[in-house]
């Protein structure tokens, strides 16, 4: 499985981005991808999660801000990110797993929201 994240880049705060992350290969038609995020100088944590069948979870930090939805016919899932702070800052990974698998991870696309 191959996963490609688009769509960081700098804002300010109060801004808004949108993260697409775009799976190919054999994904499965029931998988769990995921958002994480790794702050400088920080453990990566999961941002949010959302199943094939459309159930989410966020992390408390995240919520009432961030949505996670996911395209199946396309493979791919978004992060809407709102109200954007400076303790968003950092990379941001997609994931997907699959049952019988180890995670597959993709590259980092980059958040940075400036004071």
């Amino acid at each position: 499985v191959q996963l490609q994240a688009s769509g960081g880049g700098l804002v300010q705060t109060g801004d808004s981005l949108r993260l697409s992350c775009v799976a190919s290969g054999r994904t499965s038609s029931i998988n769990v991808m995921d958002w994480y995020r790794q702050a400088p100088g920080k453990q990566r944590e999961m941002v949010a999660s959302i199943s094939s069948g459309g159930r989410t979870t966020y992390e408390d930090s995240v919520k009432g801000r961030f949505t996670i939805s996911r395209d199946n016919d396309k493979n791919t899932v978004y992060l809407q990110m709102n109200n954007l702070k400076p303790e968003d800052t950092g990379a941001y990974y997609c994931t997907l797993r699959r049952v019988g698998f180890g995670p597959s991870w993709g590259q980092g696309t980059q958040v940075t929201v400036s004071s």
